[in-house]
């Protein structure tokens, strides 16, 4: 019975995943603000040659992104989502 109520304590409706999903990444972007303007402005006039020419700045937005863009941090998300919601059953953290 402890993983049952374990799962339902840690259920979120899709919705609200979804927009939990969305502020997440949200927040990556303006995190990340800095990598991005680097990529664009490396981007920028170039069409083919932006896949080798930028891969140093791609690879560099992309670990700034999932730094903050994770499954950790999702499931860190639902369970503030759920202290705040007043909890619906006991929550363990």
């Amino acid at each position: 019975m402890g993983y049952v109520q374990e799962a339902r304590e840690n259920h979120v409706k899709k919705k609200v995943e979804e927009a939990l999903r969305s502020k997440m990444k949200q927040k990556a972007l303006k995190e990340c603000d800095r990598y991005t303007a680097k990529y664009a402005e490396c981007a920028a006039g170039r069409t083919l040659s932006v896949v080798w020419k930028c891969r140093t700045q791609a690879k560099e937005l992309n670990a700034c992104l999932h730094q903050y863009t994770n499954d950790s941090v999702l499931e860190q998300m639902k369970k503030e989502y759920m202290l705040q919601e007043g909890g619906k059953g006991s929550l363990s953290l």
